[in-house]
């Protein structure tokens, strides 16, 4: 199938792997970006010098291209570093980058800009993005639309006017997920929860099996796990956390039950509390139940945990059996 996204940034599978956060290391995104889709890494929170050894870990194992986002909530400190060592795609959410994009161009890297609604994606267009991610309501992780994916794609998609691509990003997880979004006019998709239950992701094993268990309703969209990014609303399974609070009557910081508690610790050797917004990842010995578990509302699809690369693939054909069948 012609895709302008692939044409546009020189991939063969129009699937992304959204940037889970710390749980999507540099293997990850190797492996989908091998496998023909786009890999990618969240880089807000990443230090330079762990910044520029992700990327030459991707660049030693594919030469295909990957992307690094930037939440805009917070500064983009590594941007400069991440581009000099090479990043071919940059994607920013949480924010309007503005100028910034100019800099990513002046590299020669791609760029993409998460939005939700029609202002926001002709702002991004005018500001020279050159392929937008309209992300619904059924996000897992942090989400910044308050729409669900079908209107906000219309919507977007509608600004957008042919002018750029559309990824669709929303609770997508499976190839019936992608054709359905391929059918509403998205160019591509961006996966995020499906990528966090797969071997290579470095997400803690309980995390991993609690998604593979999740059920139909198995998620909410809260404010409960708020330490580190305050005031953020986000997609995660319900657990006993979330529960606890939610009984109590959802209270503010400094009232709310088992505050303070420690859950565990990093591989470090920091502690890890209760409320925080770090997901559990592999290495922590930590109670990862009571944790954000991060999750869109396709969860409930997810049913084994294979290799990323062989997943890219096997979701492309059986996606694409399903739209030649109609």
């Amino acid at each position: 199938m012609h895709s302008p996204l692939c044409s546009l940034l020189g991939i063969d599978i129009p699937i992304h792997q959204a940037p889970t956060g710390s749980v999507a290391g540099p293997e990850l995104a190797a492996a989908v970006s091998g496998a023909g889709g786009l890999g990618s890494l969240g880089v807000t929170w990443t230090a330079e010098a762990e910044t520029i050894a992700h990327i030459r870990t991707i660049r030693l194992a594919t030469a295909r291209p990957f992307m690094l986002n930037y939440a805009l909530s917070f500064e983009p400190v590594t941007l400069c570093a991440a581009l000099e060592a090479g990043t071919p795609v940059v994607s920013f959410s949480w924010g309007q980058p503005g100028e910034l994009l100019s800099l990513v161009h002046g590299y020669g890297a791609k760029t993409g800009v998460q939005v939700s609604t029609a202002t926001g994606a002709r702002t991004a267009l005018e500001s020279g993005a050159d392929f937008l991610i309209c992300q619904g309501i059924e996000a897992g992780g942090h989400v910044q639309s308050t729409h669900p994916l079908t209107h906000a794609l219309s919507q977007v998609l509608a600004a957008a006017n042919g002018a750029a691509p559309v990824v669709a990003a929303g609770g997508i997880c499976d190839a019936r997920g992608i054709a359905e979004a391929l059918r509403a006019g998205a160019d591509g998709v961006m996966l995020g929860t499906r990528f966090v239950a797969t071997r290579e992701s470095r997400a803690h094993p309980d995390y991993k099996r609690l998604l593979v268990e999740a059920g139909d309703s198995a998620t909410g969209l809260t404010i409960c796990f708020d330490g580190g990014w305050p005031h953020a609303p986000h997609r995660v399974l319900r657990n006993s956390t979330l529960d606890a609070w939610e009984s109590a009557g959802c209270p503010p910081p400094g009232r709310r039950p088992g505050e303070g508690d420690r859950l565990g610790t990093t591989a470090g050797g920091s502690g890890v509390y209760r409320y925080e917004d770090t997901a559990p990842r592999e290495g922590m010995a930590v109670n990862a139940e009571a944790m954000a578990l991060y999750a869109g509302t396709g969860v409930w699809s997810i049913q084994d945990l294979p290799r990323a690369g062989e997943m890219v693939r096997r979701l492309w054909r059986e996606a694409t059996e399903l739209l030649s069948a109609e």
